[in-house]
């Protein structure tokens, strides 16, 4: 199994959230997946939509990926596959690093950091001695009053989301590389 592909947490967390797969397709047809994020809601049981957008939330022409621009999510907390469902949180991030070379990025949220600091990594590497595998994992660390919060009364709910995350990708992925 590779080693880590994830950066060391920024800060001392509150709490600590991931998941990870081993992915039966090459790399790069993983990250085309990964990093398409207006689809997400078409694989990921956690977001009901995904949107890159400026600063005030508005949907912006190009949906490429970039450091400096914003995301807006519509997500279920718990994870559901039923889309009649509205969702039930809404998450505006700023993307951070976008890392296409070492396969990885992340994105840090929005809200003041004395109430809520939150740190996401999304990252892909090479599994050591199985050509075209990949494995995926996912981290985020929280951190501030508002931590406490999420600890006591989502981090269930969250931690399905990563793992519905990890599964669907994994299924995407593997479809994609199949046809």
């Amino acid at each position: 199994m590779s080693e880590t592909n994830l950066p060391p947490p920024p800060f001392s967390p509150i709490i600590t959230l991931g998941a990870s797969s081993i992915i039966d397709a090459p790399i790069e047809k993983v990250w085309d997946v990964l990093v398409d994020f207006p689809s997400y809601g078409e694989w990921n049981d956690m977001v009901h939509a995904q949107t890159i957008v400026d600063e005030h939330k508005k949907p912006l022409d190009s949906q490429i990926l970039q450091e400096g621009r914003h995301l807006l999510m519509e997500v279920h907390i718990p994870p559901t596959s039923d889309r009649s469902h509205k969702p039930t949180s809404h998450a505006f991030e700023l993307i951070t690093n976008v890392d296409h070379a070492a396969h990885r990025v992340c994105w840090v949220s929005t809200y003041p950091r004395w109430f809520i600091e939150a740190v996401r990594w999304q990252t892909l590497s090479p599994v050591d001695g199985e050509e075209g595998k990949t494995k995926y994992e996912s981290r985020e660390v929280f951190r501030g009053i508002g931590s406490w919060i999420l600890r006591w009364f989502l981090a269930g709910g969250l931690q399905q989301g990563f793992d519905a995350c990890a599964q669907g990708l994994k299924r995407r992925a593997e479809q994609v590389h199949q046809t």
